[in-house]
C-alpha cells in the first residue's frame, strides 16, 4: 500500500467515527512530532500496540480485502498482567470490503455492530476448524447477545445495528458490511495481532508500505521505527 493511500483511509475513518459520534482518545490525533514529544510516557501504547491499523492484508486491493481499525486498549503480551486482561477495538468496515477468513488460537472476542439505523449490516461467515486447522463441515453454534444461534458450515450470521456475536478460539470467521459501511466494535481477551491471526489462505496481517509521503498518523506497528519516518522515500518497507 502507498502511504498516501493509508493517510487518506485514516482521514476517512476519522470522519466516519465522528459521523457516528464515536470519539477517539487524544493520541489518535498526534502528529509525528507530537509522538516524539510524548516518547517517555507512552510505553503502554507502544508495547501493547494501541492505535491505528490499516491493512489490505497485502492483497493489493484495499477496497476488496481490507480493514481500518483503532485499538483502544489491550493487555500486555508477556508475563502476568493482572491490570488488564482484555482488549477493545473500533473498526470501519466499508461496504463489501472483506476481512478474510481467519481464526484465533487464544483470543475470544465479541464483534459488535455499533452503528445506527442508517449504517450497514455486518455479515459474518463461520466455519468450525479441525484439529489440523482445516475447515470443518460441521454445523456452527454461536451466541449472539446471549441467544444461541446455529448455521451450517460456511453459513453467515447477519448483525444489524446493536447486535453482536461471540467468537471463541478456533472458530474461523470472515466478515464484510452490506448496505453501507459499518461501525464495528470488538471487545476481547488480550489481543496479539502479530502471532494470533491464523488465515485460512496464506496472507500477511500487515501490509508492505511504499513511503511516497510522510505519515498523517502513525500505525500501531510503526512505533519502533518512529525516528526513521522523517523523509519519504521510494523504498518499500515492511512493518
Amino acid at each position: 500500500m502507498k502511504r498516501s493511500e493509508i493517510n487518506l483511509f485514516i482521514v476517512h475513518a476519522i470522519d466516519f467515527f465522528e459521523k457516528h459520534h464515536f470519539s477517539l482518545p487524544p493520541f489518535a490525533h498526534w502528529t509525528l512530532e507530537e509522538w516524539r514529544q510524548h516518547e517517555h510516557e507512552t510505553d503502554e501504547i507502544r508495547e501493547r500496540r494501541l492505535g491505528w491499523d490499516v491493512t489490505d492484508f497485502n492483497s493489493g486491493s484495499f477496497s476488496t480485502f481490507g480493514l481500518t481499525l483503532f485499538t483502544l486498549r489491550n493487555g500486555g503480551f508477556s508475563g502476568v498482567d493482572h491490570q488488564k486482561s482484555y482488549a477493545e477495538k473500533i473498526m470501519m468496515v466499508r461496504e463489501q470490503q472483506i476481512t478474510p477468513l481467519h481464526r484465533h488460537d487464544r483470543k475470544t472476542e465479541d464483534i459488535i455492530n455499533r452503528g445506527n439505523f442508517d449504517s450497514g449490516n455486518l455479515v459474518v461467515q463461520l466455519y468450525n476448524s479441525t484439529e489440523d486447522g482445516r475447515l470443518a463441515d460441521t454445523p456452527v453454534t454461536v451466541t449472539c447477545d446471549g441467544i444461541t444461534r446455529h448455521t451450517e458450515a460456511g453459513g453467515s450470521i447477519i448483525l444489524k445495528a446493536g447486535e453482536s456475536i461471540t467468537l471463541p478460539p478456533g472458530l474461523y470467521h470472515s466478515f464484510y458490511s452490506d448496505n453501507g459501511s459499518a461501525l464495528v466494535g470488538e471487545v476481547s481477551s488480550k489481543n496479539d495481532d502479530a502471532t494470533d491471526n491464523l488465515f485460512y489462505q496464506p496472507l500477511s496481517r500487515f501490509p508492505e508500505i511504499v513511503e511516497d509521503e510522510l505519515p498523517f498518523r502513525l500505525l500501531c506497528m510503526e512505533y519502533p521505527r518512529l525516528n526513521n519516518l522523517i523523509h519519504p522515500t521510494n523504498a518499500t518497507n515492511k512493518i
